[in-house]
C-alpha cells in the first residue's frame, strides 16, 4: 500500500480503501463541498455561470462546454472534460477513480458515470476501489446510459439508451442493452 500518497491519489491508482482508512472523512469533506458548489450551480439558469461554476468544480477552465442542469458530481478534480462537450439534465458522475471525457462528446440525459465500486468479498465489501472510465472524441452516450468502473468508450462509438456498459466498446461502433454488446458498426 502507498501510505505516502493521499487518499485520492490512492483511490485513482485503484486502491481498494476500507472504511477504517484514517483520511477517510476527507472524501467526505470533498464531497461536501462540491455539493455546496452544486447547490449554486444547478440553480443558476446562465449558461456562462454554469459553465464558471463547473470549471471552479473539476480545478480547469472549461471550453465550450454546455451543461443542462442539474448535475450531480461527488468529486471533480478526478473529471477532465475536453471542449464542445454536451451534458444533458440529470446527469451522474461518481469520479473518484477518474472520468476523462474527450472533445464533442454528447452526454444524453440521466446518464450515470459510475467510477467507484466495492469488493465482492463480504468481509471487505465496505471498502471503495476506483477505476476510471474514459469516453474517447466523438462519442455518443445515450439517454440512461449506465457506464460502470474501468470502462473506456472508443471514438466515434454510441452507447444505445438504457445501455449499462461493463466492458470496453471499440471506436465505430453502437452497443446497447444490459449488458452492452455490439449492435452495429458505424462506418
Amino acid at each position: 500500500m502507498s501510505f505516502n500518497k493521499d487518499i485520492f491519489t490512492r483511490l485513482r491508482n485503484g486502491e481498494t480503501i476500507m472504511p477504517d482508512n484514517p483520511e477517510l472523512h476527507k472524501l467526505l469533506q470533498a464531497s461536501y463541498e462540491v455539493k455546496k458548489q452544486l447547490i449554486l450551480l444547478n440553480t443558476s439558469t446562465e449558461p456562462k455561470e454554469i459553465l464558471k461554476i463547473l470549471s471552479e468544480i473539476v480545478g480547469e477552465k472549461l471550453e465550450n462546454v454546455a451543461v443542462f442542469t442539474p448535475i450531480y458530481i461527488n468529486y471533480g478534480k478526478h473529471l477532465n472534460i475536453g471542449k464542445n462537450v454536451f451534458i444533458n439534465f440529470d446527469c451522474t458522475f461518481l469520479a473518484l477513480g477518474g472520468i476523462t471525457i474527450e472533445d464533442e462528446v454528447l452526454i444524453g440525459p440521466k446518464v450515470s458515470l459510475i467510477t467507484e465500486n466495492h469488493p465482492l468479498e463480504p468481509q471487505h465489501r465496505k471498502g471503495l476501489i476506483g477505476k476510471s472510465i474514459h469516453i474517447k472524441k466523438n462519442a455518443w452516450i445515450g439517454a440512461n446510459a449506465t457506464i460502470l468502473p474501468g470502462v473506456t468508450i472508443g471514438e466515434n462509438a454510441v452507447v444505445a439508451a438504457g445501455a449499462v456498459v461493463s466492458k470496453d466498446v471499440p471506436n465505430n461502433v453502437v452497443v446497447g442493452g444490459i449488458p452492452a454488446k455490439i449492435v452495429k458498426t458505424i462506418v
